[in-house]
């Protein structure tokens, strides 16, 4: 994916966060709205909470990206790069040239896995004539592209770790605020003393219980969709051994 459309993906997301945190404030009663948004704070609206909702569908932003990328890869098999029955044999040269600049003229050539396998082993085959060497490739390959998939989701493993790091110093703040609160001399004799300390605790655990269900929700769609991706690669490599290298011929 380009910069452009990762930064439009990120001021869509943040976006939706304000949406979303500007309705939660209309239609939740107030004791909810204080545990999902600490909405009674004095800072409101920069409380916590809604930082975590700005992290959070940052998150959502990235993976609906992932998810876009793991659909392109996927239609990639759509294309047929590649013979598919069971007499054709490649030969270098007029065998393969034609695949090869089919290849060569799919916009996706330098994006997805399967056209970059392609071209790598067919341009290998071309200069060695050697099946194993091309197979050897193919397996070298395959190993980068897996460690380049891996990479692919950095920015998703450091939201799920900011996240719950988030819910603990609003935690933090909010004990803090609260031992502060019942520190007060002035305070020390109202009767309300008691019930201003818990409902305080409360918003303060609060923060790190909707912190760690986010990260949850984040981590479980995270596996689901690089599970995708991680499929795709490996049918890639499969659909290369069994119509390509399985084809090649030398002599």
């Amino acid at each position: 994916m380009s910069s452009a459309t990762r930064i439009i993906t990120l001021i869509i997301s943040l976006a939706s966060a304000v949406v979303l945190i500007a309705f939660l404030a209309r239609v939740l009663p107030p004791t909810a709205a204080s545990v999902v948004l600490d909405i009674n704070r004095a800072t409101w609206p920069f409380t916590v909470q809604n930082i975590l909702w700005l992290a959070f569908f940052a998150g959502l932003g990235e993976l609906a990206l992932r998810w876009q990328g793991g659909r392109i890869e996927e239609r990639q098999f759509e294309r047929d790069y590649l013979p598919k029955d069971d007499e054709t044999v490649l030969r270098p040269g007029d065998d393969l040239t034609p695949i090869y600049q089919k290849v060569r003229a799919s916009k996706y050539r330098g994006v997805c896995f399967l056209p970059r396998l392609i071209e790598r082993c067919i341009l290998n085959f071309n200069l060695s004539r050697s099946v194993d060497q091309t197979n050897a490739l193919l397996n070298s390959s395959l190993e980068l592209f897996l460690h380049e998939l891996d990479l692919r989701y950095n920015i998703i493993r450091y939201i799920t770790w900011v996240i719950p790091s988030l819910g603990f110093i609003g935690t933090v703040i909010g004990i803090m605020l609260a031992l502060n609160y019942a520190g007060d001399r002035s305070n020390v004799q109202s009767p309300e003393m008691l019930y201003e300390v818990t409902q305080r605790l409360g918003v303060a655990f609060s923060t790190t219980l909707l912190a760690l269900v986010m990260a949850s929700i984040l981590v479980f769609v995270q596996s689901l969709i690089q599970g995708r991706e991680e499929k795709t690669l490996n049918k890639a490599g499969q659909y290369c051994l069994d119509n390509l290298i399985n084809r090649l011929y030398s002599r």
